[in-house]
């Protein structure tokens, strides 16, 4: 029979507000997040109400509680929670000034380097990022895309348009036909990043006759339902929503203990690109390449090889090397490592797969080469690159 487990008091169980939205899927993951710590390590009374991305609840008068993770976002809401004395984590991306909290929030400026590194890799030349007014991580997560793409030698202009009633979101009243005309002055092809979502972005390419993604290619710093049910589905960073909310209920959970960092920022880096349709090309002109490239990125599970590559290419592996070189600055086996490098980083901070199991399930071969790529590309070992991954950035 099973084993029955002692009823637990009421008056033992800590009462914690979750006051996140939950109409966004990073609201409802963050959420879940929460949940998955609760039921794993503690007994707490979980109180949460259905809350739009726009609404800036407070606690009950009356409520007694132990502590609240939320996504403080006004300055309304800041005071009121720090009023209440009770140990607060913030989830949002901004810090509102003059109440500052402990925060686990997504990294954006990693965000803005996986979206360059992306664009980068599949050859685009040419960037852009559509910015949003007034909204304090959007400006960090530029200054971070320019500062990646600089790197990589390239360059990045902006346009910026208003929020959606002061939530992180575009205005749905953005002139379609500016941004539009915007987008038609740029050099082709072109590579645009948007804070989140995108929609916005397609239509006005579409105003001004430009294909998506030929002519204009469109990627969100954040995934959602929406940029999968859009008319041209988006491609979009993922965000590790869920671990935001577990981190947060661990925090919290030290500081309701008395034992927790009353001051610490928390970054958690995004799990990775989710291509869709809206980034699905290459910025290149030479067919052979796109060919190459597209069988690259179709067969990262497999341990290919360049003369394979070269074959379905439709020309020699000698040919195919000069082309990368002179059109990419890299080599076939160069792009051929990355991509497996990509897959295993994922499957390692994503899956519970032995090391054996993902040295297997990215190509690699075998579990001493996949290490030895890891220790050249990212100067760490698979086993240590999953520890962090799973882990954190703090500030």
């Amino acid at each position: 029979m099973p084993k029955k487990t002692k009823p637990v008091a009421d008056d033992d169980l800590r009462r914690v507000a979750v006051m996140v939205d939950t109409a966004t899927d990073w609201g409802r993951r963050v959420i879940t997040g929460v949940v998955s710590y609760v039921r794993s390590h503690e007994r707490w009374q979980l109180f949460i109400e259905p809350l739009g991305l726009e609404e800036h609840p407070l606690l009950p008068g009356g409520w007694q509680g132990d502590g609240v993770i939320a996504r403080v976002s006004t300055s309304r809401m800041a005071s009121h929670l720090k009023a209440r004395n009770i140990p607060v984590v913030n989830v949002s991306g901004m810090q509102v000034p003059g109440a500052r909290f402990p925060r686990v929030a997504n990294d954006v400026r990693m965000v803005a380097k996986m979206a360059a590194d992306y664009f980068v890799a599949r050859g685009f030349k040419n960037f852009a990022y559509v910015s949003l007014l007034g909204f304090e991580p959007v400006a960090e997560q530029l200054d971070a895309f320019r500062e990646a793409l600089k790197e990589a030698g390239f360059s990045c202009t902006v346009h910026s348009v208003k929020t959606h009633n002061g939530a992180p979101i575009v205005d749905w009243n953005t002139n379609i036909h500016q941004l539009g005309e915007w987008l038609r002055s740029m050099p082709k092809p072109l590579a645009v990043l948007i804070w989140s979502g995108g929609r916005e972005v397609i239509y006005a390419a579409q105003h001004a006759g430009l294909s998506v993604p030929e002519e204009v290619s469109v990627m969100s710093g954040s995934d959602d339902f929406l940029c999968e049910v859009s008319q041209v589905p988006i491609s979009a960073v993922r965000v590790a929503a869920e671990r935001i909310g577990y981190e947060a209920a661990s925090q919290l959970d030290a500081l309701m203990c008395g034992s927790g960092d009353p001051d610490f920022s928390i970054y958690i880096p995004p799990a990775d690109v989710v291509t869709r349709q809206s980034t699905d090309t290459l910025a290149i002109d030479d067919r052979s390449l796109i060919q190459a490239l597209t069988f690259i990125r179709e067969n990262s599970e497999k341990p290919i090889q360049v003369r394979e590559t070269a074959s379905r290419a439709g020309v020699s592996r000698r040919v195919l090397e000069r082309r990368f070189k002179e059109v990419l600055g890299s080599s076939p086996a160069e792009h051929i490592r990355r991509s497996h490098l990509d897959r295993a980083k994922r499957l390692l901070a994503e899956t519970n797969l032995a090391m054996p199991e993902v040295a297997e399930a990215a190509g690699f071969g075998s579990p001493a080469y996949m290490s030895f790529v890891f220790r050249k590309e990212l100067g760490t070992t698979p086993l240590r690159y999953r520890r962090e991954a799973r882990g954190s950035r703090r500030a």
